[in-house]
């Protein structure tokens, strides 16, 4: 059996990202994985407060928040991206969940950026917390955090998931949260 260089990189790269899911990695017993995550959201969301105010009220009427202080990406025609988060229900972490992608196609370069996805409604936080493997897709609203004021109570019923990128850095054009798959870890 002869393996092509396409198949070759793509398993190469499942491989990678399964590898970096946290459960090959380790169980987090006896780790600061958790600390050191919890310190990363603190983080992100001082400065999404900070830097976009209007993000504070959308905040607020969130019944909880999933915050991804660090999501890194990179591709060359074979790519993939990975990050660590918590999920943070008034404003307690409740859960920490990894965020992964991989993708085949035109694309070079790399890319990192945090997101925040707020879970308007109950029902939409409970989906995300029952799935096994939730992944972004046509149920999210992506906006950009300078709209986190305008976002009102009609929005939030059209569209129970609100998703902002912030803070991207790199050479890949478009960041999107679609195709994301994000599940639950213990770091």
């Amino acid at each position: 059996m002869q393996v092509s260089r396409r198949g070759f990189m793509g398993f190469g790269a499942a491989a990678f990202l399964s590898a970096c899911d946290g459960t090959l990695i380790g169980n987090g017993v006896d780790s600061n994985g958790a600390a050191q995550i919890d310190a990363r959201v603190d983080a992100t969301r001082d400065y999404l407060f900070g830097s976009y105010p209007g993000t504070q009220n959308l905040a607020r009427d969130a019944r909880g928040i999933l915050f991804m202080p660090l999501m890194t990406e990179v591709g060359f025609g074979i790519g993939g991206g990975y990050g660590r988060g918590a999920l943070r229900i008034n404003d307690v972490t409740v859960d920490y969940y990894s965020a992964t992608r991989a993708t085949i196609g035109l694309q070079i370069g790399a890319q990192q950026y945090a997101h925040a996805l707020f879970f308007m409604t109950e029902e939409a936080l409970a989906n995300f917390r029952r799935g096994n493997g939730w992944a972004a897709g046509a149920d999210v609203r992506y906006a950009t955090p300078e709209q986190g004021a305008t976002l009102g109570t009609d929005t939030t019923e059209v569209d129970p998931v609100i998703g902002l990128i912030f803070g991207q850095q790199g050479l890949i054009a478009g960041a999107t949260l679609s195709g994301l798959k994000y599940s639950r870890i213990i770091p």
